[in-house]
């Protein structure tokens, strides 16, 4: 939750099918997740900052959008996927690629930590 009035969603997309991955290389991912291995996935991102213009949606929240589009770390993001493992994601903001502002983008780093608190803590 951004505020009252607007809401978050994160989104990562894979730049490649699932179906192209190397089996076995994800099932070596499993296995170093396993014993604590918490690997990290790359992307470029954008930030999203979108509402209906007239208020006539079921939801009249803004909709903050971050979309990571993921460069490297497909294997990674199977193999957490599959292990109910944590991944981490360095992500780099395309801003001048992005529907929302500066001041947006710079609240995201308090945004995304009050949401990882309140998943480990909820």
């Amino acid at each position: 939750m951004v505020d009252a009035d607007a809401h978050l969603y994160e989104f990562v997309v894979p730049m490649v099918p699932p179906t192209w991955n190397e089996k076995k290389r994800v099932k070596e991912y499993v296995a170093l997740m396993e014993r604590g291995t918490v690997p990290t996935a790359v992307a470029i991102s954008t930030l999203d900052v979108c509402q209906s213009a007239l208020g006539l949606a079921d939801d009249p929240a803004a909709h903050w959008g971050l979309t990571h589009f993921l460069l490297d770390g497909h294997h990674k993001l199977e193999a957490a996927a599959t292990a109910r493992r944590p991944v981490r994601l360095f992500s780099l903001l395309a801003l001048g690629e992005s529907l929302a502002g500066a001041e947006d983008a710079a609240r995201l780093p308090a945004l995304r930590a009050q949401s990882r608190s309140a998943r480990t803590t909820g």
